[in-house]
């Protein structure tokens, strides 16, 4: 009897502790999405709005198709003081250093990246409305490329390293404090959409390598048609199985402040519940945004105000900050919110020209 006893304890035992593994097995610990952030404010609010927003039983529930969230590029989760935008710096290398196009530069597209050349060397003030000026000369710059061919001049020049950085191309000149952002909306239903002022097929180039499908890419467009299609306009003219699609040097629209919520009206075609920016040109959308009334909403800014580890001007970052705050947005410190900005091993250096 006594026998038995010690055995039923025994085996009550073992399986209180299989239990307790299988248990631990079955449990996942939860996963830490922010690594690359310091505690703060911005990450508080974020966590916090998603946690409710995705509780069934919260009154501010958004089912997962609703679950829209815009993203601005440059300056946003994308690299855009080395020492000015990558499509900037692209196109001045195209005009006055590919020798392969120098020469066939028109003289408007050439003056063009002569300014932006006098901008990031000299300090030279760019003309008013030169980002206008920029979108009719790059268009000019590029045309006549398949998309592949434009696919594989960004790719191949953005395998240079950053100006005013070691240890970084431009291709991997990510915040990657905000491709944590992307993983943890991602991992808790949401769909993400890049809404840039750039050129939506450089902007391709530049997301391919995280993951960011093109169809989800919205930017700066031109004009393209089919290798053979001359002047026919698109509805008369069938294609033929053998031609390419090519940029043309027409503008079609410049992906900048309401521009930004009319394409995101065209092409997602959901008003969005989270935006995050980082300039002036991104406030149309934020507010497209926080006008939304069917569900809860939020608008993220991020200001340059780290001079240590970037190119910053701390002094006006701080004022945008205070800006952005009296406009209803939460702003992201670079400085103060983020461990690393593009990553450990990469370090600040003077501008090479």
């Amino acid at each position: 009897m006594k026998r038995i006893k010690l055995w039923i304890i025994a085996i009550t035992a073992c399986v209180a502790v299989m239990s307790s593994c299988s248990s631990n097995e079955l449990t996942p610990t939860p996963k830490s999405y922010f690594t690359l952030w310091n505690d703060c404010e911005a990450l508080t609010a974020l966590q916090e709005y998603v946690e409710d927003v995705t509780n069934p039983n919260s009154v501010n529930f958004i089912a997962e198709s609703d679950r829209i969230a815009t993203f601005d590029m440059d300056g946003t989760f994308v690299g855009e003081l080395y020492p000015s935008y990558f499509e900037y710096n692209l196109l001045e290398y195209r005009v006055l250093d590919d020798t392969a196009y120098s020469s066939k530069a028109p003289e408007d597209v050439r003056q063009t990246a002569q300014e932006i050349r006098d901008f990031v060397r000299n300090g030279t003030k760019l003309p008013d409305h030169f980002d206008m000026k920029h979108a009719h000369a790059a268009a000019k710059a590029y045309a006549g490329m398949t998309l592949a061919e434009f696919d594989r001049y960004v790719k191949t020049y953005a395998a240079k390293p950053a100006n005013g950085f070691t240890g970084m191309t431009y291709a991997e000149s990510f915040y990657k404090p905000m491709l944590e952002v992307f993983k943890y909306l991602e991992a808790n239903g949401f769909t993400y959409y890049v809404v840039s002022g750039s050129d939506r097929f450089i902007c391709r180039a530049l997301t391919e390598s995280i993951g960011i499908a093109p169809n989800r890419v919205i930017g700066m467009d031109v004009r393209l048609q089919s290798t053979s299609q001359g002047t026919e306009a698109g509805v008369n003219y069938t294609m033929g199985k053998e031609e390419n699609i090519v940029r043309t040097d027409e503008l079609i629209i410049k992906n900048l402040k309401t521009n930004k919520v009319l394409q995101i009206v065209q092409e997602i075609g959901k008003v969005p519940v989270l935006s995050f920016g980082n300039s002036g040109g991104d406030c149309a959308m934020h507010n497209y945004c926080l006008g939304n009334t069917e569900h809860k909403t939020l608008a993220f800014m991020l200001i340059a105000d780290d001079e240590a580890r970037d190119h910053a001007n701390r002094e006006k970052a701080l004022k945008l900050g205070d800006q952005w705050r009296k406009d209803g947005y939460i702003v992201i410190s670079m400085r103060d919110d983020f461990k690393t900005i593009y990553g450990y091993g990469v370090e600040k250096t003077d501008f090479s020209f």
